[in-house]
């Protein structure tokens, strides 16, 4: 099983940030540009834990090499069931250098996205 998945559903949101490399670069449907080191994506990856409820992975797949997962997951945001896919690279040092997260459909996703705002916006002192 994936490190970053075993921290995730233990809901130990600072274990799975631990594991982001310096250079780790963020992209998300939801934050609409990349995100790169972990001063910027340790927050974003502490709101969506927050946004998103009953959460859990469905399945995973490795490429060959092991170097990239495609962890598929379901969960809720608000009221709206959304599907979506968190891909993971991890560098030669063990650690995550890339996290793309897709989530669908639409309506779900718009929910998502303001969910997401409310919860930065507070975290930033902006509510």
């Amino acid at each position: 099983m994936s490190r970053f998945r075993a921290a995730i559903e233990r809901r130990d949101i600072d274990a799975a940030v631990a594991l982001l490399a310096d250079d780790v670069v963020f992209r998300s449907p939801v934050v609409f540009r990349e995100y790169r080191g972990p001063a910027q994506v340790a927050p974003l990856v502490h709101a969506v834990a927050e946004v998103f409820s009953d959460f859990a992975y469905t399945h995973e797949c490795r490429s060959a090499d092991g170097r990239t997962e495609s962890l598929h997951f379901q969960a809720r945001a608000g009221s709206h069931e959304v599907e979506g896919c968190d891909l993971v690279t991890w560098n030669q040092d063990g650690s995550i250098s890339e996290l793309v997260v897709l989530v669908r459909p639409l309506s779900g996703l718009i929910v998502l996205a303001e969910r997401m705002q409310a919860v930065m916006s507070s975290a930033a002192g902006l509510a």
